[in-house]
């Protein structure tokens, strides 16, 4: 019981809030999941309500009268415009809704989503159904956790008459030249560091600025620069070591390896590519610039073209670096519908050889492109027509075969249709500069 008590007092991890997702995409009760992780029901009925995600009802084929009174009304000449001549039903008119006193919205809200579990993760009528959703995401809920973790804390911490008695002792003192240092050294019942005072002058709290200190003003603003440590939690359960486990768990799991050539210095845009160990294909793809929104981008534009079933069959789990291209896996991992689409890994600091299958490929795109080219003036046709002679190099790693050939054996035909591979004839091979030069 006492082991009970202190592990409801703890705050949740990323850890629990996948295994919350888990419970309720297999239908547990509230009560089987609190025992698993070891706290009250009360709890997870909370966390779910508080950080689930809604998701509009399907507008596809709906009816333009919204009225909830329809299927059993039988009104006629609402407006009295059309009086002498309109002979059909109100109901059936796009007007009906504006002119008539009886109107009532049509409500999409499904009851199930008043009592336990909350969502409709594990419903088994959540493909048909017409009426708005609600999901529990462990990712989106742990990003909305952390958020409200930073936003509680930010602000100053002393309540309004505080700051003003603070005010106006500080003050006068700064404006007749003593230092922060000074005046806390001889005002020891201001409970604060010197530090947390300059943070004061620094967000406006006082009424003195920054202006009116006069060894602040000759320093050069530092850099500010984003802390690796306040992204480290985006790494838990998607660690190297997490990744192993999950292949030593799933041995047949499809791994596809992410990573990004670099242009010249100056270059905007950058390479995609995504390496499958299967059949040791890579296809890349152009982006506009570095940033994940590109990356997402054509996640998105796969899935669309594929379906999510085939997305999540081809692209099961991605294992990737901590470059600041790929640090929003739930961005890259929810796809349409807010579902699961695939799963990210990440490799340790600075052990890009965790990747190994990419980084060898990235020789045969550095054939071609070699370091200190530009990528600005190549379109995407020109880099699937690289990829198209690096995949039907015939390779020995392949017993003799190419991974564009092992590629059509290996992963579903549509696959290879929308990269738009075409296999060149060996003695057509080109793997030199001379390829792409225009």
């Amino acid at each position: 019981m006492n082991n009970l008590k202190t592990a409801t007092q703890k705050h949740m991890t990323l850890d629990d809030r996948i295994s919350i997702e888990k419970g309720l995409d297999q239908h547990l009760s509230l009560r089987s999941i609190a025992l698993q992780l070891g706290k009250d029901p009360t709890t997870i009925s909370k966390e779910i309500k508080k950080h689930r995600s809604f998701q509009e009802h399907n507008r596809f084929n709906e009816p333009a009268n919204k009225c909830a009174l329809a299927k059993d009304c039988k009104k006629k000449n609402i407006c009295g415009t059309y009086a002498p001549v309109c002979k059909r039903m109100c109901r059936s008119c796009n007007h009906c809704n504006s002119h008539c006193e009886d109107f009532i919205p049509q409500s999409y809200h499904c009851s199930l989503l008043d009592k336990a579990p909350f969502v409709c993760n594990g419903c088994s009528k959540k493909n048909p159904c017409r009426l708005d959703k609600a999901y529990y995401r462990s990712s989106t809920a742990h990003r909305q956790y952390k958020t409200i973790l930073v936003e509680s804390r930010a602000g100053i911490n002393i309540s309004p008459a505080d700051l003003v008695a603070l005010d106006e002792l500080v003050t006068p003192l700064i404006l007749q030249g003593q230092s922060p240092y000074m005046i806390l050294r001889n005002h020891p019942e201001i409970a604060l560091s010197e530090k947390t005072l300059y943070n004061y002058i620094e967000s406006g709290a006082l009424s003195v600025k920054n202006i009116d200190l006069p060894k602040k003003v000759k320093y050069k603003v530092r850099s500010c620069s984003s802390s690796e440590a306040a992204d480290l939690t985006i790494y838990e359960g998607r660690t190297y070591k997490d990744y192993q486990a999950f292949l030593k768990e799933f041995p047949d799991t499809r791994v596809t390896e992410m990573d990004t050539v670099l242009g010249c210095e100056g270059s905007k845009k950058v390479l995609l590519t995504l390496h499958f160990d299967c059949c040791s294909l890579m296809m890349a793809y152009l982006l506009d610039s570095k940033e994940v929104c590109h990356v997402k981008a054509i996640f998105d534009s796969i899935e669309r073209s594929l379906g999510t079933f085939s997305f999540s069959s081809v692209f099961s789990l991605v294992l990737t670096d901590r470059g600041g291209e790929f640090r929003n896996p739930a961005a890259l991992e929810c796809g349409q519908e807010n579902l699961i689409r695939t799963s990210i890994y990440y490799c340790d600091p600075m052990c890009s050889w965790q990747k190994p299958h990419c980084e060898k490929n990235h020789e045969y795109i550095r054939k071609i492109c070699p370091k200190g080219t530009s990528f600005d003036d190549y379109s995407q046709e020109d880099i699937t027509l690289m990829m198209s002679h690096i995949n039907s190099s015939p390779r020995q790693s392949l017993g003799g075969m190419s991974p564009l050939k092992l590629a059509k054996l290996m992963l579903p035909s549509e696959v290879i249709d929308y990269f738009g591979l075409t296999e060149i004839p060996d003695d057509e091979i080109v793997l030199t500069p001379a390829l792409l030069q225009k």
